[in-house]
């Protein structure tokens, strides 16, 4: 986008505070090079809340937020950035804060119709023993449920950051309360057995399913970011209805929280065939390992593709008329 004789300028937020800071500083990284090779005059920061000096330069058209975790998803960032009446990629502060938080976004979820595994909140006023009894009664036997497994995270945390998974109630409850002094917040879930599904979406299109498998059979940290074996496959679902269930459900969670732009939604398809959506990311990563950009060059959108599409998003989003004079980059 030209505006009088110069480039759009783009300001790729990275960094932050979180446990995510380095995957952040990965897919800034990538995102500034994507939208430098389409020839847009870019500006990658590093930021935390007390050096975001960056947000004063005027000359800034629009800011792609490229933090994960605390801070940068959490809805905090987005509301200093709607605060100063700037342009940025991505959803709303109510939106980020409500995705963030497992527990909330599992009740908008359910609320919506949408199946979600159940799960109970921990904290330092749970009771022990009626907790006990509960995660007995949380598993279910049935044939696409669980095999009396619990998996245990952060309320508030991405990249399965502080995860586990525990065989029984007892082991369970250990593993939370180690999750609680750690990490402030805590759920316990119900394991389904299945098989780890992703969607991305781009505005309104739903970006070809990807099927994760990883090696150990626990998409961990590991798994996501640092371990090549892990295995990313599309069309390993031959059901179309099955297909459309997904994507519709996809829509129907990343709506019902208010999101906007692009995201992923994540799914576990229980072995009843039926899909449990387990959150929505809305800054999901950028690195050469990441879900999204490989969804969308499955459909022949290149990284630097997929990043114009979505500052176009952030930009017809502020101003519907923005887009209909000027062209994004210097490419023919």
């Amino acid at each position: 986008m030209k505006i009088g004789e110069n480039k759009l300028k783009v300001a790729v937020l990275m960094g932050g505070i979180g446990e995510e800071r380095d995957i952040s500083i990965q897919s800034g990284q990538c995102v500034a090079q994507a939208l430098k090779e389409a020839g847009l005059n870019v500006v990658p920061a590093d930021i935390q809340p007390d050096n975001m000096s960056i947000l004063e330069d005027s000359d800034i058209d629009v800011f792609f937020i490229s933090l994960h975790g605390r801070f940068g998803e959490d809805g905090r960032l987005q509301q200093i950035l709607e605060d100063k009446g700037l342009v940025y990629t991505g959803s709303g502060p109510a939106a980020s804060r409500l995705a963030f938080d497992k527990m909330a976004s599992k009740k908008a979820f359910a609320e919506a119709g949408i199946a979600t595994p159940a799960a109970l909140h921990f904290d330092h006023d749970t009771n022990i023993q009626e907790l006990e009894e509960q995660l007995r009664q949380l598993v279910r036997h049935t044939s696409g449920g669980i095999a009396g497994k619990y998996v245990i995270k952060p309320i508030k945390q991405g990249s399965t950051i502080g995860v586990s998974i525990a065989d029984d109630p007892n082991s369970a409850i250990v593993d939370a309360k180690k999750c609680l002094t750690e990490f402030s917040d805590c759920m316990i879930e119900e394991y389904i057995t299945g098989r780890e599904l992703t969607v991305g979406i781009l505005e309104n299109q739903a970006l070809p399913i990807i099927e994760v498998r990883s090696k150990n059979g626990f998409y961990d940290y590991h798994a996501k970011y640092i371990d090549e074996g892990t295995e990313y496959l599309f069309d390993t679902i031959n059901d179309s209805a099955l297909i459309e269930k997904i994507n519709q459900s996809a829509f129907v969670c990343f709506n019902a929280l208010g999101c906007r732009h692009f995201g992923r939604v994540d799914f576990i398809l229980g072995s009843d065939t039926k899909p449990y959506v387990l959150e929505v990311n809305t800054i999901p990563g950028f690195t050469t390992h990441s879900l999204l950009p490989k969804a969308a060059a499955k459909t022949g959108l290149s990284m630097s593709d997929l990043c114009v599409k979505i500052i176009e998003a952030a930009l017809a989003n502020n101003n519907p008329e923005f887009l209909s004079n000027r062209t994004i980059t210097n490419k023919g």
